[in-house]
């Protein structure tokens, strides 16, 4: 059985697969994902709730504060460790997350959603992008 325009069509799948695949080669060692890094204040050593807990389940927990504190009038939340905090994104969360760009913004970016917190809260000036 003779291939008809063997040279052509094999050449041709060589190109293919080289274009197909460059992408991988390009990034071929670099890492995917690096996550960002965290300034705590010097009066604070811990988040609210544990590293894991705030990376899968911020979102819910936000949400959660907003109900409790506008329609609860639920003003405090006590973590897991029974330590309390005031729920609010302004004066608990950005008092240790304070460069938006560095932090929020990156994550929020790399994992591609468009959190809604800055449709009701008004940014605060240090954190503008």
């Amino acid at each position: 059985m003779k291939l008809y325009n063997g040279g052509k069509i094999i050449t041709g799948l060589v190109i293919f697969l080289g274009i197909f695949l460059s992408p991988l080669a390009y990034n071929a060692g670099k890492a995917a994902y690096t996550q960002p890094k965290l300034k705590m204040p010097e009066n604070e050593k811990e988040c609210i709730e544990s590293k894991e807990f705030m990376r899968t389940k911020h979102m819910q927990l936000l949400d959660q504060w907003r109900d409790f504190a506008l329609r609860d009038g639920q003003r405090f939340y006590v973590n897991s460790k029974g330590k309390q905090f005031e729920m609010s994104l302004q004066k608990t969360c950005m008092k240790c997350h304070t460069n938006k760009a560095e932090f929020c913004d990156k994550c929020h970016n790399d994992a591609a959603v468009t959190p809604y917190c800055w449709d009701c809260h008004i940014q605060p000036e240090g954190l503008k992008k």
